[in-house]
């Protein structure tokens, strides 16, 4: 597998560094090279967030921004679409947390040279978690349409980073969302 990276964006409160983490060690768990990290910034609740995973079977080297990523995941369609698309490579993939159709999206974006994936992850996230933190939700899409980890490895690092009951509900909701992404 040649490095897949990945950035997300989100607003502070919906977990998109956790989301970042989570793929890193799911990878990990299956031998593969990983990383996650934020992209720092005078965050607080409800401000744009930045958080990056890059994915390979061999060492990571750099630890700079992801500036031409693979793929985009988005928690908040409310975030600017200049912000989100910049930089995402002609074949790449745009995931996004909407009601929309795909083809809304692509409209929405004017780029008919990527791929694109939508899921309902605040639906979900308020079923499941009772609150619309679309984190695990949007793994969940993101490993049905790029599958460079496990389901099993997802839920795996679910179950290291929370215990109990909130466990439970994120892999519920990482379970639907990966059953109801559309692309």
């Amino acid at each position: 597998m040649p490095r897949t990276e990945i950035r997300w964006h989100g607003r502070g409160g919906q977990g998109a560094v956790t989301a970042a983490i989570i793929v890193a060690q799911a990878a990990i768990f299956e031998g593969k090279y990983a990383q996650a990290y934020p992209e720092f910034g005078a965050e607080r609740r409800g401000a744009p967030v930045c958080a990056y995973s890059r994915v390979s079977d061999e060492p990571i080297y750099t630890r700079a921004p992801i500036t031409k990523p693979d793929v985009v995941v988005v928690l908040d369609p409310t975030l600017s679409k200049d912000i989100y698309m910049k930089g995402l490579k002609s074949g790449g993939l745009l995931l996004i947390n909407t009601k929309k159709s795909v083809d809304e999206v692509k409209k929405m974006v004017g780029r008919d040279d990527i791929k694109v994936a939508t899921v309902d992850a605040t639906s979900i996230a308020l079923q499941t978690l009772g609150a619309p933190i679309v984190n695990t939700a949007m793994v969940g899409a993101l490993v049905k349409v790029l599958p460079i980890v496990k389901l099993e490895s997802v839920e795996k690092a679910i179950s290291e980073n929370f215990s109990g009951r909130i466990a439970e509900a994120n892999i519920q909701a990482v379970r639907k969302a990966y059953e109801s992404v559309v692309w």
